[in-house]
């Protein structure tokens, strides 16, 4: 291997570890959902190239609603599954689709598209005093 092809060889290996670092490994930041005037969790969540934010907390025993706007026609983002709850809606493009339930169990479930390539992580708290 002459320079070229080590030096060509080193920056791909570079580019690799970032893209697994971003997407898999790098620290996200945890957003609560606020509780709305009917007494659910609420927090908007947008679906272009992945979801903002990424990483939802809220307590257990209490309604969740989650507003996904999906700014984007891509196939892959057209539904969402939260695979640990049954749900799986579709969302349709440029449009705000509500997603209601009342998480049972505390713990880390992972919710994705239908083709399983975007993720994002809900996190059930107890409820303070519960």
């Amino acid at each position: 291997m002459d320079t070229a092809e080590i030096l060509v060889t080193l920056g791909g290996l570079a580019a690799i570890a970032w893209v697994v670092w971003y997407f898999f490994l790098g620290e996200r930041q945890q957003v609560h959902a606020m509780v709305g005037l009917g007494g659910a969790q609420e927090i908007k969540v947008l679906v272009k190239g992945g979801y903002e934010p990424d990483v939802i907390v809220v307590e257990r025993g209490r309604p969740v609603r989650l507003d996904f706007y999906r700014d984007e026609s891509a196939s892959c983002s057209d539904t969402v599954v939260f695979g640990d709850f049954g749900i799986a809606r579709p969302l349709p493009a440029f449009k705000t689709t509500p997603v209601e339930f009342t998480p049972d169990k505390a713990g880390e479930f992972t919710f994705t598209c239908g083709m399983n390539m975007l993720r994002g992580r809900l996190i059930v708290e107890e409820r303070n005093g519960h």
